[in-house]
């Protein structure tokens, strides 16, 4: 197989124009297609079926780089793996990846479409937006959710906690519900950070001891 492989030349093959199947040996071919198209391809056969891999443009993969391509596919097939199977379930796990790197921004704006229907009036989606966009998105927004940790949480709440408790509450209970909301969606894994009981109550005063009663001025005489 070794005698086989390596019949093409960089040379050569920037100078290939009539449309055809060049042989690189080991299953690997440049295709020139009739259109002028060139692309890397890897030919194979695998349980008795004939299958054709492409290795991508020849513009953007260089002889070298597809030859190691190639040598990948063979080290696959020869321990009884289909080369194709395997690209394909890389690029799965790759786009659950991707799905993953949804940013709190970006997960509180569809939680907020997707609840709003139910909301009794307008006010309150735009009071969502409004608290969220003030207080979380400065220090989380741009931050994919599954990175969000308890830690993140504080930062958001501790420098409001004490001089804007209510507030600081529904920021909390908000960020909880969109955290949940992700993590339903399959955006994120674990814990919530943001949970209360037994966790950020552990961590942060309780409203009820912060709430001040402001009493009304007293009358002039």
């Amino acid at each position: 197989m070794a005698r086989q492989i390596g019949k093409l030349t960089a040379l050569g093959v920037s100078r290939a124009k009539a449309p055809g199947m060049y042989a690189d040996g080991g299953g690997l071919y440049l295709r020139i297609a009739e259109d002028g198209g060139r692309n890397w391809q890897f030919r194979y056969t695998l349980n008795g079926r004939q299958r054709y891999m492409g290795l991508g443009a020849q513009s953007d993969v260089t002889l070298a780089d597809a030859r190691l391509k190639a040598q990948d596919a063979r080290s696959l097939k020869a321990r009884g793996i289909d080369p194709l199977d395997a690209r394909d379930s890389q690029r799965a796990t790759e786009r659950a990846e991707r799905a993953k790197q949804l940013s709190f921004e970006e997960a509180a704006d569809a939680y907020i479409r997707s609840h709003k229907a139910g909301w009794r009036n307008a006010k309150h989606s735009a009071q969502w937006t409004a608290t969220l966009k003030k207080y979380a998105y400065p220090h989380i927004g741009n931050l994919p959710v599954q990175e969000i940790d308890a830690a993140l949480v504080l930062k958001v709440l501790e420098p409001i906690w004490e001089k804007k408790t209510e507030t600081a509450s529904r920021v909390r209970q908000r960020i909880e519900s969109i955290l949940d909301w992700a993590t339903a969606r399959g955006h994120r894994q674990g814990e919530n950070p943001a949970r209360w009981r037994g966790h950020l109550s552990n961590l942060l005063p309780k409203p009820a001891r912060l709430r001040r009663v402001e009493h009304h001025p007293a009358l002039a005489f």
